[in-house]
């Protein structure tokens, strides 16, 4: 049984290099090494890609580049040489791959950026593709997608950094307070602020400004936020859903990773009506959109039990505490399986790389 080999793609340019590396770390713990070769690329916080032999704790702890396994590496865009080059003294070696796990979070990473290099080097790889990566990324874009989807989204103004600092503040009149302030392109909260007031929502746009150019400026939903973990393809099919509860303010940074005034329910204290509701629509968000492989679909429920789209995740959190794989575990999904499965959704029958599952049947998990 010939093993698949499995290029890891962990770090990145992004304001969310340090959660990356927290998930990459909980990845490769979990990877079943009697059915997968693997492959550990490691990008810096300014860009710069290198191949790594050490390990997975040595990642999460960001000690990873001081490895002297390190070399310079990159992933080839030609396609008659899928895989990886990397610098060995004056010489480069090359590693043929099967398939990539981008476990990167944010800009340079989730947005489409490396699932375009991966498309160019018709290379598979786990996940979302470029369109719908970039299309998930940006709040404004997804949402104005859902809402022609016929799927309700908060009530939100869209500002560039020109229009602002031109004195143009069309429609903020008609939001009613609080608001949310969100950079439109940023992940795991960074760069959010709740405003109560006028002052705190110059300020909340001062501080999206310093992470993105474009910010968007959001209704607050009265109710609570749920979670839909959605695994797959032509047939997705969802996790248990989970809910968050707020003590005060809103689910930031901070919270996310420490759950100080919080609480993550799962599953979510709802009924099985309004379950269903809300699992169909987040598969109608995820087929919207175009996603693939796996994306965490959130929604707020409203205290009249109406569902409006928060934001889609397209490579969510992947600790083994992380709310993703949680859910998928409470659906009967356990971490290693649930990579297995992601590997496979890549390596699809009936996809471009369906010579590679033949080649090598057997070696990863089957799909269901």
């Amino acid at each position: 049984m010939q093993k698949i080999t499995l290029g890891v793609l962990f770090g990145g340019a992004s304001t969310e290099h340090e959660v990356s590396l927290s998930s990459a770390s909980a990845v490769l713990k979990h990877l079943d090494n009697e059915k997968y070769d693997i492959v550990m690329i490691g990008i810096t916080r300014d860009g710069h890609w290198f191949r790594y032999g050490g390990g997975a704790e040595d990642v999460k702890a960001d000690r990873w580049l001081a490895h002297p396994s390190c070399v310079p590496a990159f992933l080839s865009p030609n396609r008659a040489a899928k895989g990886l080059f990397e610098l060995a003294g004056t010489e480069y070696r090359f590693t043929p791959l099967d398939v990539v796990f981008p476990v990167l979070h944010g800009k340079n990473g989730e947005d489409g950026t490396v699932q375009g290099l991966l498309e160019l080097a018709d290379l598979p790889f786990v996940g979302c593709g470029s369109l719908s990566s970039a299309v998930c990324m940006d709040k404004t874009v997804a949402k104005t997608l859902v809402e022609a989807a016929g799927i309700r989204v908060p009530p939100s103004v869209t500002l560039m950094r020109e229009e602002w600092e031109a004195g143009k503040r069309s429609g903020l009149d008609a939001l009613t307070y609080p608001l949310y302030v969100k950079p439109a392109r940023s992940g795991s909260s960074i760069g959010i602020t709740k405003a109560h007031d006028p002052a705190e929502l110059e300020a909340g746009i001062a501080t999206a400004l310093l992470h993105d150019d474009k910010i968007i400026i959001e209704t607050h939903i009265e109710g609570f936020e749920i979670g839909c973990a959605v695994l797959g393809g032509s047939e997705p099919v969802t996790g248990a859903l989970d809910e968050i509860e707020l003590a005060g303010g809103f689910f930031d940074l901070d919270e996310k990773y420490s759950l100080r005034t919080s609480a993550i329910h799962l599953p979510a204290r709802i009924d099985a009506v309004q379950a269903a509701q809300a699992r169909e629509t987040a598969l109608r968000i995820y087929r919207a959109l175009g996603c693939a492989g796996f994306a965490r679909v959130d929604l707020f429920l409203s205290r009249d039990g109406g569902l409006y789209f928060n934001e889609v995740n397209t490579i969510p959190g992947f600790t083994a505490a992380s709310r993703y794989p949680n859910m998928m575990r409470e659906a009967g999904i356990a971490f290693p399986e649930l990579l297995d499965r992601l590997i496979a959704e890549a390596l699809r029958p009936g996809s471009p790389y369906d010579v590679v599952r033949e080649l090598k049947a057997g070696s990863i998990g089957e799909t269901r």
